[in-house]
């Protein structure tokens, strides 16, 4: 009884400590915004960086996938993101969400059919 009222506190610890470290976080960002240079070479290669590692995970995630994704056939995977790259290259200024809405739906869609 007392193990589990300890475990109880715990989690409710862990989550405050996550909230305040995160909100902290965001707050010394907030109060460095205006000192960050955005032209400055260390902010160009963050950016270069932070790219590279969501399209790094994205191909990952088309290539070699886990769980659920993995019993989606590479060729379905394959041709949806094709078709999401080509809804993004029609318009590249205005097409974001929908590239993104036409890979999500057609990924479920296909989910729903088996």
């Amino acid at each position: 009884m007392m193990h589990q009222a300890l475990t109880g506190w715990s989690l409710w610890l862990a989550l405050l400590g996550a909230c305040v470290g995160t909100y902290l976080c965001r707050a010394v960002g907030v109060s460095l915004s205006s000192r960050i240079n955005q032209d400055s070479e260390i902010f160009r290669w963050l950016a270069a960086v932070t790219y590279a590692m969501v399209a790094a995970l994205t191909v990952r995630l088309i290539f070699l996938p886990i769980g659920l994704l993995a019993t989606v056939p590479a060729w379905i995977r394959i041709a949806i993101c094709a078709l999401s790259i080509a809804v993004m290259l029609s318009k590249p200024t205005r097409r974001l969400v929908p590239a993104l809405l036409t890979g999500t739906l057609l990924m479920v869609s296909y989910g729903l059919m088996l």
